[in-house]
């Protein structure tokens, strides 16, 4: 008896419309009735038409069809971890600059310089504005392929995390503007050489605001910390019971 399929047994490529089992997929190539189906496949393909017709809460709290023990473990363990690094990066004053002391200051401070370099053919302003917005939209971008490329929203969830720590990093540059002291990469202040926030906030006429916008950025960071962690939660919640 020949059955249809909307999805590759395969690939898992969603097709344009209903295929009988002699078709071939139009990604891949096999044809349907020489291939065994994968369940693993099979149980992604039904969860997602699943989440295609629940709303969009529902969606990005859908956790993976399949994970074994090892890999739901791991990432409670990386969640905890992460939340417990979030209390002291969160907590470091951001009048002085403290978060230039962090790891994580290293790990976002080449991202930063790249957003320069990459931004550098589109002029001047957003040549300097490139650094902190390319250490903002890298993991943003990186959790959206996340969620409509590999439907893992664990792993979209910690790219927010990431965004929101790259915003708080960013906040103490930002509240250093109007009165730099911060000691940039050429070992001298914003005073003496180029300081990207003195630039662009003077460019918008907000420098005099610049440490409002100091601890806005810094707020917002940890508000989308506590966001990213609470999803990522629900998500392993969600996980846990559907184990």
């Amino acid at each position: 008896m020949s059955r249809t399929y909307t999805y590759c047994p395969k690939c898992g490529h969603k097709l344009p419309q209903a295929l009988p089992d002699s078709a071939a997929c139009p990604t891949c190539g096999i044809y349907f009735f020489k291939y065994l189906p994968n369940p693993e496949v099979i149980a992604s393909c039904v969860a997602e038409e699943e989440t295609a017709k629940a709303g969009w809460l529902d969606y990005l709290l859908a956790p993976l069809p399949t994970q074994d023990s090892v890999s739901f473990y791991a990432r409670c363990a990386t969640l905890v971890l992460l939340t417990l690094w979030s209390y002291t990066l969160f907590g470091y004053d951001y009048q002085d600059g403290e978060f230039g002391t962090s790891f994580m200051h290293l790990i976002l401070l080449p991202i930063h310089e790249a957003g320069h370099v990459l931004l550098m053919p589109f002029g001047e302003f957003m040549t300097i504005l490139g650094g902190s917005l390319f250490q903002l939209a890298l993991p943003f971008a990186i959790g959206i392929a996340f969620v409509y490329k590999n439907h893992d929203n664990y792993a979209a969830a910690l790219c927010l995390w990431w965004t929101s720590v790259s915003l708080v990093d960013l906040a103490p540059y930002i509240y250093d503007a109007l009165h730099p002291q911060l000691i940039l990469l050429g070992g001298h202040t914003g005073e003496d050489g180029p300081h990207d926030w003195i630039y662009l906030l003077s460019s918008i006429g907000q420098l005099s605001h610049s440490q409002g916008w100091g601890a806005f950025a810094h707020t917002l960071g940890g508000l989308l910390m506590l966001l990213a962690i609470g999803w990522a939660a629900l998500i392993l919640y969600r996980q846990h019971q559907q184990h």
